[in-house]
């Protein structure tokens, strides 16, 4: 398995403040992109998995939708997240 509890546990304690908090809009965004990251690598070994090229697409506007809500209510918060994940835009 590919994401234990340990490293959810890790990602929400990194970005989210604590491991219990694992509601706060900072904690999923990261955890999303720990999972966008994985699919995206079984993808380049399995080009045909249309169900898991589907399940990417929808966590990716997962991600977008807290991003743009994020940028909405603190835009320091956002660039915070932003820069700490390396992500574009």
């Amino acid at each position: 398995m590919y994401l234990t509890t340990e490293k959810k546990n890790e990602i929400f304690k990194e970005h989210g403040g604590s491991d219990k908090n694992t509601g706060s809009t900072e904690g999923q965004i990261a955890l999303f992109t720990y999972r966008i990251s994985h699919l995206t690598n079984h993808l380049k070994e399995n080009r045909k998995d249309m169900n898991t090229k589907r399940s990417l697409v929808r966590l990716v506007g997962k991600r977008r939708s807290l991003l743009d809500y994020l940028k909405k209510t603190d835009i320091a918060r956002y660039r915070a997240i932003i820069k700490k994940l390396n992500l574009r835009k």
